[in-house]
């Protein structure tokens, strides 16, 4: 697409593909992507790994790379996010921030927001900053699975995000976790060391807890509340 392209012929394009690519294989669907958008797209990473970044990367090796630096990241996802800007040196990571420093949203609202209005402080330091940014962009490539949860399962490959105004491809919507981890372990893709030691689902450090064996990956998010999304998908 050209840089003018209007809202209705990216809603019309995704609604196309949405059917066309429904059972789309990763690389189909980023190989479309990428000849649909070229520059006009962006690929989110938490940094938990690199997965989806060396997917992306296999069919356009200067993507943008996006990451949402809260403010309340662990030291190890920010370590990950140095090390994949090593690893793939012709990307550009897009460092997303909020409008307010922590020290200054805890001026305004109090300190540990995220304790009291968790919904708030993922809309101020998440939402916020993604919308900003995806609106220099046509399309954005997520990681989304359907097996990440169950407010996951019916994850499209292709869909219209019209509350952020682009098109939304999630190539790995389809794989398991088995496949997620072979492709993982056999390309021997970079992971956030916070893996191993417990931690199948990473977040902001304070709403990022151990999960016990066997558990559902994400229970560790915001754990003791009924919060089980940040905003960014549902």
């Amino acid at each position: 697409m050209t840089a003018a392209a209007s809202r209705d012929e990216l809603k019309a394009l995704a609604d196309e593909a949405s059917v066309r690519l429904s059972d789309a294989g990763a690389d189909e669907a980023l190989r479309w992507a990428v000849e649909q958008f070229g520059d006009h797209l962006i690929v989110a990473a938490n940094m938990q790994d690199a997965v989806l970044v060396d997917l992306v990367t296999k069919v356009k090796p200067d993507v943008d790379v996006l990451f949402l630096d809260t403010g309340y990241h662990f030291a190890e996802t920010i370590g990950t996010r140095d090390a994949v800007a090593t690893v793939y040196p012709e990307i550009r990571i897009v460092n997303a921030t909020p409008e307010q420093t922590v020290p200054e949203q805890d001026a305004e609202y109090g300190a540990n927001l995220f304790e009291r209005d968790p919904n708030q402080c993922c809309h101020l330091r998440k939402v916020i900053p993604l919308r900003r940014t995806l609106g220099d962009y046509q399309c954005w490539i997520t990681g989304v699975r359907r097996a990440d949860a169950p407010t996951r399962a019916d994850t499209p490959i292709v869909t219209w995000d019209d509350r952020n105004g682009l098109v939304k491809v999630n190539p790995i919507a389809a794989w398991t976790d088995d496949e997620f981890d072979d492709y993982l372990h056999r390309h021997g893709v970079l992971q956030n060391p916070l893996v191993s030691e417990g931690y199948p689902s990473i977040g902001c450090a304070p709403c990022t807890a151990k999960v016990a064996p066997g558990a559902d990956p994400r229970s560790g998010r915001w754990a003791g509340s009924s919060k089980t999304e940040c905003g960014l998908h549902a």
